[in-house]
């Protein structure tokens, strides 16, 4: 079993940054992905970025690009996401999960096996 805990989250003022950080710990494993999800209030979640594990390949959601910037540290098992330019829009709770298989794409929530918590990110305008 795997555990995730997320952490950077807060208040940041429009045109702001964030850097949030996901950690995972526990069992031993060797996982193909992480990637961040987000859902705001009312919302279904989405897809915000993901990057394997060599780092070799990232991904990111149209509406995120040119904006946040996805990376990892294995030494660490950590995910990190740099979020800059940051819009009221992306007010949400900020998830993490680990995908072990990668048979998909990695921009389904189904496709991850393990979530944290999640870490709740609040642009003001």
């Amino acid at each position: 079993q795997v555990q995730l805990v997320e952490s950077g989250g807060g208040l940041a003022q429009a045109g702001g940054s964030l850097r949030l950080s996901c950690t995972a710990s526990g069992s031993t494993f060797s996982f193909y992905r992480m990637g961040w999800f987000r859902q705001a209030a009312g919302k279904e979640r989405e897809f915000v970025a993901s990057i394997t594990r060599s780092g070799s390949t990232t991904a990111y959601a149209e509406f995120v690009k040119g904006r946040f910037t996805v990376s990892r540290d294995n030494a660490k098992n950590t995910m990190y996401l740099q979020m800059s330019s940051l819009k009221p829009e992306d007010t949400a709770v900020y998830y993490c999960g680990v995908d072990f298989r990668g048979y998909g794409l990695g921009r389904r929530g189904d496709e991850y096996d393990n979530w944290g918590q999640g870490t709740q990110v609040t642009v003001s305008s």
